[in-house]
């Protein structure tokens, strides 16, 4: 049995090797392995269905089964990458001389804006935890993810070692473990203070073994994602915010303010631990609504019929 989380998938021996690979070979975080292995075992159902199966599949069955589901383009072209690198793993490994993905066309992704708060927003949601030790928490973990637009992963795996109060810094590995550095704001390492001499010690009773990450639950044990979520969702509703503010939301709202405030596009994909620039680049798209109002309070002919 495989399982990551709270899912268990049950493996034949081709795609017990070929996980490994995604795990151990290609550096690939455990969300992604997760998502690609369900794509396959749906994938592999699907020919069992047909009378087939992953070592006869052909480039038919493969288009049949993309054509079959009522699936958002984004959902579709991963399957395409996943099934295209199982294709590519089994040619590598000596198990098929053929890669019947390779004529497969590629799906394009719908190209979607992401959601951004505005900066009062930002400080509605900031000044919502109270000076209680999971507010303090709390409030440290949104000055974090705002001040360093660092993921929900990440942000739950920091340790007090990777903080530099001194210089200012958070050290943080990202996606393919890739190590980075970014800079924390003046209010950032208040808030973090706050929560170390305050809130932390306080968290699953005072003197009682602590887990090794920065930011615990009210056990002392590291905090989770599913945690960390409701965390979020409490606070946004407490502050009036929409119900699709998330990580995610301050994680974007952190690029999109620094672009607005006039920040060089590569230092913004540095900070945010983008390998490709076109990923950084729809901020640029999200940060046109604000040139254009700049445009209309400024432009001296902006209002002209």
């Amino acid at each position: 049995m495989y399982s990551t989380c709270n899912n268990s998938f049950e493996k034949s021996s081709e795609l017990d090797e070929y996980w490994r690979a995604l795990t151990y070979e290609q550096g690939l975080s455990e969300r992604t392995v997760e998502s690609y292995y369900r794509d396959l075992l749906q994938f592999s159902k699907y020919l069992i269905e047909q009378g087939s199966s992953l070592e006869k599949v052909t480039t038919g069955d493969i288009n049949d089964f993309l054509a079959q589901g009522e699936w958002r383009s984004s959902s579709r072209a991963r399957k395409v990458v996943a099934i295209r690198s199982f294709c590519r793993w089994r040619i590598i490994m000596g198990l098929a001389e053929t890669d019947p993905s390779s004529s497969v066309s590629s799906i394009r992704r719908e190209t979607s804006l992401p959601h951004v708060l505005s900066i009062e927003e930002v400080t509605r949601l900031l000044d919502t935890p109270k000076a209680t030790p999971s507010g303090l928490r709390d409030k440290a973990i949104f000055e974090v993810i705002y001040g360093a637009g660092l993921r929900a992963s990440e942000v739950l795996t920091l340790r007090l070692s990777d903080i530099d109060f001194d210089v200012g810094f958070v050290r943080t590995i990202g996606k393919g473990d890739k190590e980075r550095v970014v800079p924390l704001g003046r209010e950032a390492l208040k808030a973090l203070r706050a929560y170390l001499q305050s809130g932390r010690s306080q968290l699953g009773g005072v003197g009682k073994m602590k887990a090794p990450e920065l930011f615990i639950n009210s056990r002392g044990r590291c905090l989770s994602r599913q945690g960390l979520h409701n965390i979020v969702k409490k606070h946004a509703q407490t502050a009036g915010l929409p119900d699709f503010v998330s990580t995610h939301t301050l994680r974007h709202s952190f690029a999109t303010h620094l672009l607005e405030g006039g920040a060089d596009l590569r230092a913004v994909q540095e900070m945010l631990g983008h390998a490709d620039l076109s990923t950084t680049q729809i901020y640029t798209h999200v940060g046109t609504a604000h040139l254009q109002k700049v445009y209309r309070e400024t432009h001296p002919r902006a209002h002209r019929e």
